[in-house]
């Protein structure tokens, strides 16, 4: 399920020792989130190429992907 002000995206770089990583999103606007903003899988499960849906958000440091989910594809 989506709201209405989800966005989508793709996994670009994930920092396995920081938990964190980087979203670029469809409009080619590269975000960063953090591990805590995966929802429904771990993030040793995170790959770069992943395809997501996200709350776009503006923090201090720039903009951010929350409440990250997995796009599954077969």
């Amino acid at each position: 399920m989506t709201g209405e002000d989800d966005q989508t995206g793709t996994i670009t770089n994930v920092v396995r020792d920081r938990g964190f990583g980087f979203i670029i999103d469809d409009n080619g606007l590269n975000r960063f989130f953090h591990l805590a903003e995966l929802r429904g899988w771990a993030f040793e499960d995170v790959q770069v190429g992943d395809k997501v849906i996200f709350m776009p958000e503006a923090s201090p440091r720039g903009p951010r992907a929350v409440a990250v989910r997995q796009i599954w594809t077969p």
